[in-house]
């Protein structure tokens, strides 16, 4: 059985800010940006405790973005931009040997997060909305981790300069 999600951007946000809403229209989780900071530097949270959940930050100098996944200060996943001439294409490395990938089209509006040749999770971004808004269907996976993976090609792919 799956599970959908909406991410959605903050509007009038000077960090990257973003609300992911679950199939009722709950919110469940909340990301947040630091404002002043080298690189991204976000925390994800959990939205009716607070508790942080991961801490996503760009790893600086680097020839394609990548960034490392950190639960309680220790790297548990990085998710990185792989160079892909027709399209957009990404690895997400756990700490623990798995690997999922992502990909996307020319386009870059409708991404497929993949294992072994199986798909895990699809992910759309809506044409006409205020703000940076995607559509998140889970079938199976690490439902944290793959949305904290969207909010990175978010960061990559569309907001200007993710720095």
């Amino acid at each position: 059985m799956s599970k959908r999600f909406q991410l959605k951007e903050k509007a009038w946000s000077l960090d990257s800010s973003y609300l992911i809403r679950d199939e009722l229209d709950q919110i469940i989780y909340l990301v947040d940006g630091k404002f002043f900071s080298w690189g991204k530097d976000l925390s994800f949270r959990d939205y009716k405790t607070g508790q942080e959940l991961f801490q996503i930050k760009r790893r600086l100098f680097c020839l394609l973005p990548q960034f490392e996944i950190k639960h309680k200060g220790e790297v548990i996943a990085e998710l990185r931009k792989q160079f892909y001439l027709w399209g957009h294409r990404f690895s997400l490395r756990f700490s623990g040997g798995s690997n999922y990938q992502v990909e996307a089209g020319f386009w870059s509006r409708n991404f497929v997060v993949s294992a072994n040749e199986k798909q895990l999770a699809k992910l759309s971004k809506k044409f006409w909305a205020w703000t940076d808004t995607y559509s998140v269907e889970i079938y199976e996976g690490d439902e944290q981790l793959i949305l904290a993976a969207a909010v990175i090609l978010d960061c990559v792919l569309f907001n200007h300069g993710s720095d």
